[in-house]
């Protein structure tokens, strides 16, 4: 095994793994923000320095989330964690979806017709134009909460989980920005009119571009306007769409909740992981580089995604401190769900350094269809929408970490990151 870390590194993690992973305060719960009024807390800080694959250090085992890019300590306080996940969002656009870039609002219009949220961008001359439907709830008093869903109302979570909630959704329809899609798209790029330098960015940056303008909109419009309460928005999708949430969720901090349901490779799973497992599962060289920049696949592919800076229990840990919810479906061998069980425990360990853990949640079920979530999976989605986008404090969701106990027995998530704050990677091994 190759092991290099810059000696800095080293002795930071070394002195700071006394600390590690211990909550932050006896009020951590009540002193950590649930959601924020902007996009991005971190959009101050500079970026890290970016290496090539080959001045990078080789990690075999998963990525510290907590440690500093230039290996200057560990991000043990909550009050360190918006520069620490600013590296870490920057890492993911530089190495792997390209760059989403802000939008000044006097380069915006938004409106309603009515029901239906009107949304205008110009960038260089060019215009770009949103357009969905707001479908509000027959219960409760505005304004309303809202779950927007990835190409369709509510995403792909029963009507029944739904029923009865006082929360309004919405569709983000994803080919008005990028009209890429699995199940044969025109292959638009609408948004690289307004961004041509951008041409040749996955299409998950340009999503949650799209997601980020819809939210601007909401809140330029105000809760008169458009009746809905933007301290308290969810984004949730299936498969490729889950993938989507997750990237949205993950880079707008305006999101509550985000509820990502059978992601994939290249979603919650690990790059990593996925990788060394031995079965057929979408990893970093078979999966679809219409949706990351296909540098990645050239730089990181093979046993090179041991280079990769970063991995993706770290674009999980991007949605700390809000709410997150992995739902995952073993029957699929595809969807790489024993990577994803390790990514998610990985993750964990972040919302853990400060207290909220009841803030993350995972959900590994058998038995069922490809994006049809099961009734035995309702109570874990609902606990969630409850608690944190409609505010009922008493919904249970600690302790919400469901897997087969296949995954358990075969796969040691500590094994993966036991060395942080130690320098020392065990044997990738698995078990009998």
């Amino acid at each position: 095994m190759k092991i290099f870390l810059p000696k800095i590194r080293l002795a930071i993690s070394l002195i700071a793994s006394v600390f590690c992973f211990l909550p932050c305060g006896l009020n951590a719960q009540e002193a950590i923000p649930l959601v924020y009024d902007v996009e991005n807390t971190g959009a101050s800080f500079p970026e890290p320095s970016y290496s090539s694959r080959d001045e990078l250090p080789f990690i075999e085992q998963l990525t510290d989330p907590l440690l500093f890019s230039d290996g200057s300590g560990r991000a043990t306080d909550f009050s360190q964690w918006s520069r620490r996940r600013s590296e870490i969002a920057n890492e993911i656009q530089h190495y792997e979806i390209g760059r989403k870039p802000p939008v000044d609002r006097k380069n915006m219009e938004a409106s309603m017709d009515g029901d239906t949220l009107l949304v205008k961008v110009s960038v260089g001359g060019q215009t770009l134009r949103l357009k969905t439907l707001i479908l509000y709830p027959e219960t409760g008093h505005a304004p309303f909460p809202l779950m927007i869903g990835m190409n369709s109302i509510g995403g792909s979570i029963h009507r029944d989980v739904y029923a009865g909630m006082p929360l309004a959704q919405l569709a983000f329809w994803s080919g008005q920005v990028n009209g890429y899609s699995q199940f044969g798209g025109n292959d638009s790029r609408e948004m690289e009119r307004l961004y041509p330098e951008l041409k040749g960015n996955g299409a998950y940056s340009e999503w949650a571009w799209g997601v980020s303008r819809i939210i601007d909109a909401l809140q330029m419009l105000g809760p008169e306007k458009t009746r809905i309460d933007t301290r308290h928005i969810g984004v949730t999708g299936c498969s490729y769409a889950g993938k989507m949430a997750l990237f949205c969720g993950a880079f707008d901090e305006r999101i509550a909740l985000v509820v990502s349901q059978e992601p994939g490779g290249g979603g919650a799973a690990s790059w990593r992981v996925s990788q060394w497992m031995p079965e057929k599962v979408e990893h970093i060289d078979n999966t679809d580089y219409h949706w990351f920049m296909p540098s990645l696949k050239d730089s990181f592919g093979d046993d090179n995604v041991s280079y990769l800076p970063y991995d993706h229990h770290e674009l999980i840990a991007m949605c700390c401190p809000r709410a997150c919810l992995i739902l995952g479906n073993p029957d699929y061998e595809w969807l790489a769900d024993p990577s994803a069980y390790v990514s998610c425990n990985a993750a964990k360990k972040v919302w853990q350094q400060y207290g909220i853990a009841d803030r993350f949640g995972y959900s590994i079920v058998a038995g069922h269809g490809h994006c049809q979530l099961p009734p035995v999976q309702f109570p874990e989605v609902k606990a969630f929408i409850n608690r944190f986008l409609l505010g009922k404090e008493d919904a249970a969701t600690a302790n919400i970490a469901i897997a087969p106990q296949s995954f358990i027995d075969k796969y040691d998530c500590n094994m993966w990151m036991q060395w942080w704050g130690t320098g020392q990677q065990p044997p990738v091994k698995l078990q009998p």
